[in-house]
């Protein structure tokens, strides 16, 4: 396999590499909590400032799927791309307006203490962790599997041994961040993280407009004749000119990506970090510009990499366009490049590298902190803090252990199914399911589980239909052709059914049911809306 790096590049990216796991490691062991405070472990006390916290807010939102996928889909399909990234910040600001602050007022440490303040039980809390689980698990996969393609492909190495050695390699160091830093050690990670991206990427970003003169329109016109579709290249259609319904089929991804994406419980977990709501104001400020900004940089870079080297070897390299952000930042060196200029596409590489690892990490750690206590703390009631931390950090094992393996199983198959099955779960179960908790007088226990698990069982149901596991050459079983549900997302079908669900429910539940919650609700509606002291139980 080639890349077209030179040795120099990839000796240094491999000593950068070694160097920032064993840096961020320290870190970890450094910030840990030092006793057995849950408040420390769950949430870092709220001692980071809006600033930081907002960077690490940011850093958990941007996944390597999010830089590597979408900026892959800005270089393959131009306007579709766009519109793809534009809709990963809108996600973000619903997050910031609607719910950001009814979350942080409304939960403690996990997703499930925000559902189970209005509907306490064990059930709640088990589903709010199995559902958890099921949206992170193919993330942390995706992420996983990505770690060796990309060290094979900045490296220049082929053998699956290798790549299935860096998986588990990197696996085991991603779970030791997650159950020795808690979430002060991985926020830190995260804002490492998202400082290098930005700053690498923001750098390459002007390196790429400086070939073009300073000429947005110049760079967008290039790269559509390089494109291969022409003028079609900037308009929308490209991404989705196999379906059925083309259009709709593009309103309906970026509305799964919308409502999805901030939803995902590693994301909404930093609401609970923040010290008061007006942190969680001012944290979201910063996590919404950081994200905003990144999304520029992406667009340049990926439109940069189909002008300079075109749409054809971008694909030839990965038919998902998913080495395109490193393609684009080394054709914006030029043909000879000298050693800053490799030192900065090292840094760009160890950039992807440590989102990787942090991505996962806060993953891992969202997982392990809901399976410690919404299933294990809530069953027993004394349980002291030194078990249930103890209990958080095997979970981080019980977690990880499971996903490492099974990216090993996948790390051949196409890994865009598993990106889409995270964000519909995120739209059509968890969304509706706050949406409805924070807001919803009348929503009672069983519509609270039937949206979680109505919304989950939809998703899982209707996935294996669509046109990115089957009937395409770029679908997971490129082979065979099962695809019945002509969309490359549930959400069309899903995202409605998820509120449905939760109507249904709590319409079944009769109304005495209606009628105490709507009683309940309102004893706590200021405290959930406007910021009042939260408890700490």
């Amino acid at each position: 396999m080639t890349t077209g790096f030179s040795g120099n590049a990839q000796a240094m990216s491999l000593v950068a590499f070694s160097t920032v796991a064993a840096i961020t490691l320290l870190l970890c062991v450094m910030t840990g909590p030092d006793g057995d405070d849950l408040d420390e472990f769950y949430t870092g006390y709220g001692s980071l400032s809006p600033m930081r916290n907002g960077l690490a807010i940011a850093g958990d939102y941007i996944s390597a799927a999010s830089v590597l996928g979408t900026g892959g889909v800005i270089a393959l399909c131009g306007y579709d791309g766009i519109a793809l990234a534009l809709s990963t910040a809108l996600s973000l600001m619903l997050l910031m307006f609607l719910l950001a602050e009814p979350l942080r007022n409304a939960g403690r440490f996990t997703m499930g203490d925000a559902l189970a303040r209005r509907m306490p039980g064990r059930g709640v809390r088990i589903t709010a962790c199995v559902v958890t689980i099921a949206a992170l698990l193919p993330l942390m996969l995706v992420q996983l599997a990505g770690t060796g393609q990309l060290l094979a492909f900045i490296l220049g190495f082929s053998g699956d041994s290798l790549k299935t050695g860096c998986i588990i390699g990197l696996g085991a160091l991603m779970i030791s961040y997650a159950a020795i830093g808690g979430m002060k050690g991985t926020a830190l990670i995260q804002i490492l993280k998202i400082v290098m991206l930005l700053g690498s990427g923001a750098v390459v970003a002007l390196l790429v407009l400086q070939r073009f003169d300073w000429d947005p329109g110049a760079l967008f016109n290039a790269a559509a004749a390089q494109s291969g579709v022409g003028s079609a290249f900037l308009h929308s259609g490209v991404e989705f000119a196999g379906s059925s319904n083309p259009r709709l089929d593009m309103i309906t991804s970026e509305l799964t990506v919308v409502l999805g994406g901030a939803c995902l419980p590693h994301v909404t977990m930093r609401m609970y970090t923040a010290r008061s709501a007006r942190q969680v104001r001012r944290s979201m400020s910063w996590a919404v510009s950081s994200v905003v900004l990144f999304v520029l940089i992406m667009t340049v870079v990926g439109f940069g990499a189909t002008a300079l080297i075109g749409r054809a070897v971008i694909a030839q390299a990965d038919p998902r366009g998913n080495t395109a952000y490193l393609l684009g930042s080394r054709a914006a060196f030029g043909a000879s490049v000298s050693t800053s200029e490799t030192f900065l596409f090292t840094t760009v590489t160890t950039a992807i590298f440590l989102t990787l690892l942090a991505s996962v990490a806060g993953m891992i750690l969202a997982c392990a902190n809901s399976l410690a206590h919404d299933v294990f703390a809530a069953r027993v009631q004394e349980l002291s803090e030194r078990r249930e931390m103890l209990l958080a950090r095997v979970s981080a094992l019980a977690v990880g252990i499971p996903a490492i393996l099974l990216a090993t199983l996948v790390q051949h198959r196409s890994l865009q199914p598993l990106v889409t099955l995270s964000f519909c779960l995120g739209a059509s179960a968890i969304a509706p399911a706050l949406v409805y908790s924070l807001f919803w007088r009348r929503y009672t226990r069983m519509g609270l589980l039937c949206t979680l698990i109505g919304g989950t069982l939809a998703v899982l149901l209707i996935m294996p239909g669509t046109n990115l596991v089957s009937g395409s050459p770029v679908s997971a079983f490129p082979d065979a052709d099962f695809n019945w549900f002509p969309f490359t997302t549930t959400g069309l079908v899903t995202i409605p059914l998820g509120f449905a669900f939760g109507w249904l429910g709590t319409v079944a539940s009769g109304q005495r049911a209606s009628e105490e919650q709507r009683r309940q609700y309102e004893a706590v509606e200021g405290w959930i809306l406007a910021g009042a002291v939260r408890r700490s139980g």
